[in-house]
């Protein structure tokens, strides 16, 4: 197996070969930073694909300063931020479809099908609220929050990649974890 670098210098050197391999190590933890962000699989597709875009254009300016990976990450918090930023110009989504819609199935094809136990009812009605307060989360603590509870990056990670200081992702998480306390407190009486 090679090295981050070796392929990256392979990919500097036009073998597309070299830069599938590194779209196939790092891609699912894109689509997955990129999911947990926007809570959607068609923002997430559109988000990483971008990314690699991106990559792919900018790759022959990597210059090995920091990591392959702290690099990408840096550019998929970018594109997720612009991506919001966008979406706030472009369209309001449906909280009915974000609800009721999964990976595999329709609105309607769980209308008609399953029944659900009380456990899945409360864990969806749970997830839901959870990804409703990550969504109003300011920019910037939504990214941190992120990439520290569902990727599990730690702070200094996090800090280079969203090129800012360790203590300032230790404020958004601060903020982020109050607001989500705050806003989720009603549910625990």
């Amino acid at each position: 197996m090679y090295s981050d670098n070796h392929l990256i210098n392979k990919a500097k050197e036009g073998e597309i070969s070299a830069f599938e391999e590194l779209i196939r190590r790092y891609d699912r933890h894109v689509i997955n930073i990129a999911y947990s962000y926007r809570n959607s699989q068609d923002d997430a597709k559109d988000i990483y694909q971008e990314v690699f875009l991106r990559v792919f254009k900018g790759i022959k300016n990597f210059e090995f300063r920091s990591e392959f990976s702290t690099w990408l990450y840096r550019i998929t918090a970018n594109v997720c931020i612009t991506y919001k930023r966008k979406e706030k110009r472009d369209k309001m989504e449906s909280l009915d479809k974000n609800y009721f819609e999964s990976e595999n199935e329709s609105y309607k094809d769980r209308l008609e099908g399953e029944e659900k136990s009380d456990d899945l009812v409360v864990n969806n009605e749970l997830k839901s609220k959870i990804n409703d307060v990550i969504n109003i989360l300011p920019e910037r603590q939504r990214m941190a929050f992120t990439l520290k509870y569902y990727e599990g990056l730690k702070i200094k990670e996090i800090a280079e990649m969203m090129n800012c200081q360790e203590g300032t992702i230790k404020r958004y998480l601060f903020n982020a974890t109050n607001l989500m306390r705050e806003k989720l407190q009603p549910l625990y009486g």
